[in-house]
């Protein structure tokens, strides 16, 4: 049976929540899902003064494990439009597995939180997709064939690139459920096709 990651960073659990949606599309297609995410490279007593969320029950990840899995599915807040140092250190440390080709046919796709609707979203999921096209990954994007990211009727995340949702400039928005519907398609697009590959 082929296995998928949803390999993630939450700051103040907007990308948590799109991790658990994102994973319960991936199991609603029938494969084996693990959670995990990226150690934080924030000192403890920072991210509790500034209201990280410190207690997410999901394991940390190795770049090592990456391996074991058909596909993965990355997601991480913007930072100025581009992935979190968190994050980028994360793959930095995944050149031995480049060097072997070892990622190479393995499906990937991404997701991404901004404040605003304006913050970054499109930039940040390309800049987590590069890391997937440098390791030969075969990407899927969230198609328009999720129609809710065509809704007019209320502000939303959304986007061909992946699925997004908004923080809200001070992190006080919760995700909506369109925006949680969106992951859940990727999740599970991302589960047929490594299916369909494996």
């Amino acid at each position: 049976m082929a296995k998928v990651l949803v390999l993630y960073y939450s700051t103040y659990g907007h990308i948590e929540t799109m991790a658990a949606a994102v994973a319960e599309g991936a199991r609603a297609a029938g494969l084996e899902v693990d959670v995990k995410r990226v150690p934080e490279t924030v000192p403890e007593e920072i991210a509790k003064a500034n209201h990280f969320k410190v207690d997410q029950s999901a394991p940390i990840a190795t770049p090592d494990e990456l391996v074991n899995y058909d596909a993965i599915i990355v997601g991480a807040p913007t930072r100025f439009g581009r992935l979190p140092a968190q994050m980028a250190a994360f793959w930095d440390q995944t050149g031995g597995l480049w060097f072997k080709g070892a990622l190479i046919g393995k499906v990937g796709a991404v997701f991404t939180s901004t404040g605003v609707q304006h913050g970054g979203q499109e930039t940040t999921l390309y800049s987590l997709m590069s890391n997937l096209l440098h390791h030969g990954m075969v990407i899927s994007g969230l198609p328009y064939s999720f129609q809710g990211q065509g809704r007019m009727d209320e502000i939303t995340g959304g986007s061909p690139y992946g699925a997004t949702t908004l923080a809200g400039a001070d992190g006080s928005r919760s995700v909506s459920e369109n925006e949680l519907d969106g992951a859940k398609f990727l999740g599970q697009r991302v589960a047929e096709l490594a299916k369909k590959l494996a």
